[in-house]
């Protein structure tokens, strides 16, 4: 009897070329957060002609989509998503960052491999169900923004997942093993002063400007940031100086942060913290200061029963196999790399020494216990909801800079979609497992409930948030 990888691997084969096509067709048109018009309605467009029950606008997002497929049973969800990074533009398979001055937009975090790999996943495990006599539906989120706009956490307080029995996504990296469900709590908060315009020379002393207010926040909260916990981080941009003429005081201004914690709890006392230096430094400077909170990720519950299962699955099919071409332009595109950032990325991988594993690696990641890892993603609010696992599969050679323009020139490479067809497999397997093993799929959400009965968790995107769509 062929075991579900063998069945995940046929059933992708079978599919992949039309994926791969899906990922291109993304990356040649990306699009920012909440615009993500056309790559929404390519893998609308896909789940209509896989036979899906599709629906769009969910949550009251215009570019979030679901299909569903298969009746009864469990619900297991693949997440995917489809939005690229501002000043990215980027030639495929270029060696030189392109220097325009006015960029577009990039897949510089890999986004169109990893909404078309959870697609072409959905559809194997679609026809797994069809075929079979087991009960259960899969369903494909399209999932908005994840790059600063919470899209998965406006999904989750909408109730998207509300009946969802287990979560499954994955993403593009330069190495392939399990995630560690480690990540920083985060909000994403924009700060705006008023004040009092006034000619800058004649009557100075009448003006109140909201860029000194502005520059005396940011001074206040880089003081502060010796005062917060050693995984806290804290972020800003200038978003407004209200304008170009240094001549007049400036009325309006706005700044931009992004306060991260361990989790939850600890982020909403650092917000706190950075509320009391906005109104301080608006009393300062007389003028008056509003924000409002419009992302809100928490950090990662793990699950270590769809970790065990998704690695057993793992270490049964094995890493992406890459050939001669794939290592030679890994080894081109590393010459363009910050100095040691190969040397780094193999030794915090825990990765046996070797030319390829250097390269663009065929070798599986050693789990990960290391919590040091400071990103954060809306990832975190779907697993606090419903138990929740990420792959890692190779797209990109060893040491890519994560968000740069080196992700969007491998972006379309045959390494990137050999990868995408590797993480469509374990993911469709993981599944699999799950609908055909019930008794593991409970276990799994019993480690959950279990998980957050002992957390207290605090959601941290506030019912009157609104996405900036």
């Amino acid at each position: 009897m062929p075991t579900t990888i063998n069945i995940a691997h046929q059933l992708v084969a079978d599919r992949q070329k039309t994926y791969w096509e899906l990922s291109d067709r993304v990356w040649d048109s990306p699009e920012l957060n909440y615009k993500e018009f056309k790559s929404s309605k390519l893998h609308e467009d896909a789940l209509r002609r896989e036979g899906f029950d599709v629906s769009t606008g969910i949550g009251g997002l215009p570019t979030a989509i679901m299909g569903e497929a298969g009746s009864g049973g469990p619900v297991i969800a693949i997440l995917g998503e489809f939005d690229a990074l501002p000043g990215l533009e980027q030639s495929a398979g270029s060696l030189t960052p392109n220097e325009d001055a006015n960029l577009g937009a990039g897949h510089g975090c890999g986004h169109n491999l990893l909404g078309a790999a959870a697609l072409l996943a959905a559809v194997a495990v679609k026809n797994y169900l069809s075929s079979s006599n087991v009960q259960g539906r899969v369903r494909y989120y399209g999932c908005p923004a994840e790059e600063g706009g919470s899209g998965k956490a406006y999904l989750v307080r909408s109730g998207a997942f509300d009946d969802v029995d287990a979560a499954i996504t994955w993403h593009p990296a330069s190495y392939c093993g399990i995630a560690n469900p480690v990540s920083l709590a985060c909000n994403e908060i924009v700060f705006e002063f008023k004040g009092r315009s006034a000619h800058a020379a004649v009557c100075p002393h009448l003006g109140r400007s909201a860029l000194d207010a502005v520059e005396l926040m940011n001074v206040g909260v880089n003081y502060l940031r010796e005062h917060i916990p050693s995984r806290a981080r804290i972020h800003y941009a200038i978003t407004d100086t209200g304008g170009h003429a240094p001549n007049v005081v400036q009325a309006n201004a706005a700044v931009r942060y992004v306060v991260r914690g361990s989790d939850t709890n600890e982020l909403r006392e650092l917000v706190e913290r950075v509320f009391k230096v906005a109104e301080g430094a608006a009393m300062m400077t007389e003028t008056t200061v509003k924000w409002r909170i419009v992302t809100g990720e928490a950090n990662l519950l793990g699950n270590e029963t769809l970790e065990n299962l998704m690695f057993r699955c793992l270490q049964e099919y094995g890493a992406p196999k890459f050939d001669e071409a794939d290592q030679a332009f890994a080894e081109d595109i590393q010459k363009t790399f910050p100095s040691g950032s190969v040397e780094g990325t193999v030794k915090c991988l825990n990765l046996p020494t070797s030319k390829n594993s250097a390269l663009i690696t065929d070798l599986v990641a050693p789990r990960s216990t290391d919590p040091s890892v400071a990103g954060s993603t809306d990832i975190g609010n779907v697993s606090w909801v419903v138990p929740t696992v990420e792959l890692r599969s190779t797209t990109h050679a060893m040491g890519t800079p994560a968000h740069s323009w080196q992700i969007v020139s491998q972006g379309k490479m045959p390494a990137a979609h050999k990868g995408l067809s590797h993480a469509a497999v374990i993911m469709g397997a993981t599944a699999m497992e799950l609908f055909f093993n019930p008794p593991l799929l409970q276990k799994a959400k019993d480690e959950h409930l279990n998980l957050r009965r002992e957390s207290d968790y605090v959601d941290p995107l506030p019912a009157t948030a609104v996405a900036e769509i």
